[in-house]
């Protein structure tokens, strides 16, 4: 656990997203000699895992917009990491899938995931590391949605 004395912030999102930069600069260091970043890692450890997804597949399995994921595949189709092709299930559908490149660029990071996980882990401690992965998994079952009889907060609230 951090030995710092902390304030947090009174805005819960404001404090998901700082940590969440703080732990994927983190990652991103780890992950630069193999040339990824965290989240194309992540895409492509998804896609082997899952097999073939399309686009919003895939969004959806990683808590993302569909636009954002497509500005996320663009380059790693370009660097030739993932193919996009006709689902051969549905012609309608454009599945997504990891290309051998793919495969072998995301295993020469796969130790330095590892690596970035283990000091995570050092630092933060294991328990409250696994506590913090099921508070966060409790978070994204949670249904935010407004609902239509309620109005946001006015502006410049909690912030």
């Amino acid at each position: 656990m951090p030995q710092a004395a902390v304030t947090p912030d009174l805005c819960n999102c404001l404090a998901i997203r700082k940590a969440a930069r703080h732990v994927t600069q983190h990652y991103d260091r780890a992950l630069a000699p193999a040339g990824l970043r965290t989240t194309q890692y992540s895409i492509l450890v998804r896609l082997m895992r899952s097999g073939p997804r399309t686009i919003n597949e895939l969004a959806d399995d990683l808590a993302m917009d569909r636009t954002t994921m497509g500005r996320n595949i663009r380059p790693l189709e370009r660097d030739g990491l993932v193919a996009i092709a006709t689902d051969a299930h549905d012609r309608r559908r454009r599945a997504l899938s990891v290309t051998e490149e793919g495969r072998q660029r995301c295993a020469a990071a796969a130790e330095r995931w590892r690596e970035a996980q283990a000091r995570f882990d050092e630092i933060y401690g294991a328990e409250q590391a696994l506590a913090l992965r099921t508070t966060l998994a409790g978070v994204l079952a949670c249904d935010f949605q407004m609902k239509p009889d309620r109005q946001m907060a006015s502006e410049g609230e909690a912030v």
